[in-house]
């Protein structure tokens, strides 16, 4: 249960990516900046810091973007939300392709913490913080913002960035199904932990939070089990995806994109054997990625 384009309007486009912001941004915004008004002498402060930390989710999801487009993945679009922002994007199916996406986020906050304890370090020791204090406790809320952000999504909690760190690194010995569902047991479990949180703190914030963790960490394992199951269907070893390398499943998997019958292109030369149609490209169900055929085999490589 992720923001999606729809409810959404375009702010911009920088090298290649929409950033969209969802409607409901833009109330939570008002509530959270008339909660934030009673620690500054000017509202306008208030206003300013709420930007400032639209700006770092922003840097944040430009990160996993640019990460995912330098290990030949794609990356088009940016939603902010209240819960933060996501970067839509499809690395590789490789481990390392995906771990470098997925790290590249948080290495961002990583790269801010210096800046912004230095630009709050040179308030204080310059005496601005003196005649100042509305610049003082912004740049110290905007330190700390960043820093808690940083820590919340390390947590090893499924589809948070740790959780998905976590599943990369596991992917390695464990492989691809079993990783993500390793790594979404984990999840769901750090999720009924915050929804507990939730309620000792009696956060509705963090419960709403939790709600949404716990949505979208059921969805993955459900994924994590299909693809479980798609592992152990027999394959045909001629073949190679050359994406991901995975030999492609024996059987009717596939469906004609003219009379959507279920067929599989490997047994019949990629020709629907209901209506004679020719399937130009091949799907591969282990990684998504799509190729001409005759490109399974290795007899041509694609660029």
């Amino acid at each position: 249960m992720l923001p999606t384009q729809q409810g959404s309007f375009r702010l911009f486009r920088l090298f290649g990516i929409d950033v969209h912001l969802h409607w409901s941004w833009l109330i939570v915004a008002m509530y959270s900046v008339s909660t934030r008004v009673g620690n500054y002498a000017s509202p306008l402060w208030a206003l300013l810091e709420y930007l400032t930390l639209f700006l770092v989710v922003t840097l944040h999801e430009f990160g996993h973007a640019l990460a995912c487009r330098q290990v030949g993945g794609s990356a088009k679009q940016i939603v902010l939300w209240p819960l933060g922002g996501v970067a839509y994007v499809a690395p590789p199916s490789r481990p390392g392709a995906t771990l470098w996406s997925i790290a590249a986020g948080p290495l961002v906050n990583v790269a801010l913490i210096p800046v912004l304890a230095g630009l709050f370090w040179g308030v204080a020791v310059t005496g601005l913080a003196d005649g100042h204090q509305d610049a003082h406790r912004f740049m110290r809320a905007i330190t700390w913002m960043n820093l808690s952000l940083l820590i919340f999504n390390l947590l090893p909690v499924y589809p948070l960035d740790g959780g998905q760190i976590l599943r990369s690194l596991l992917w390695y010995p464990l492989g691809r199904a079993r990783s993500l569902l390793v790594a979404t047991g984990i999840g769901l479990a750090g999720g009924v932990g915050i929804v507990g949180l939730a309620v000792w703190w009696q956060s509705w914030w963090i419960g709403i939070m939790a709600f949404f963790l716990l949505s979208g960490c059921w969805s993955s394992f459900k994924q994590a089990q299909g693809l479980r199951r798609l592992e152990q269907l027999p394959r045909r070893p001629e073949f190679r995806c050359p994406e991901c390398h995975a030999a492609p499943p024996i059987g009717s998997y596939w469906l004609c994109p003219a009379c959507r019958g279920a067929f599989d292109p490997f047994a019949t030369s990629a020709v629907c054997p209901h209506c004679r149609t020719a399937l130009d490209l091949t799907t591969c169900p282990d990684c998504g990625s799509t190729r001409p055929q005759r490109s399974w085999d290795g007899s041509i490589v694609d660029a």
